[in-house]
């Protein structure tokens, strides 16, 4: 029987170039069920985030002192990642799914 946990993928503040926030475990099976993003500057920023290579937010606009909710449910296969960058260091990720193992 399959064990599913509940967790923070990844809860990071951005890098200006491309960076690594969450890898799928081997013999695992991830769940992208919510992303928060929060930018604490008091100008504007953008952000991209991937999964798999693919863009699911890319140069997102996210105003200053600002956060954005994302529901979803993207399923991500063994070793797959997930992958953001921001234009300010001030921009935070945070992403919560489930592990399937």
């Amino acid at each position: 029987m399959a064990t599913v946990t509940s967790k923070v993928l990844a809860r990071t503040a951005a890098a200006t170039s491309s960076t690594t926030l969450y890898t799928v475990p081997a013999s695992t099976t991830a769940v992208v069920t919510n992303i928060a993003v929060t930018n604490s500057a008091t100008s504007a920023a953008t952000f991209t985030i991937t999964l798999d290579g693919v863009d699911l937010f890319k140069d997102a606009a996210l105003a200053a002192n600002s956060t954005a909710l994302f529901d979803l449910k993207q399923v991500l296969a063994t070793t797959k990642i997930i992958a953001g960058l921001a234009s300010a260091i001030t921009v935070k990720f945070q992403i919560s799914g489930v592990e399937i193992v």
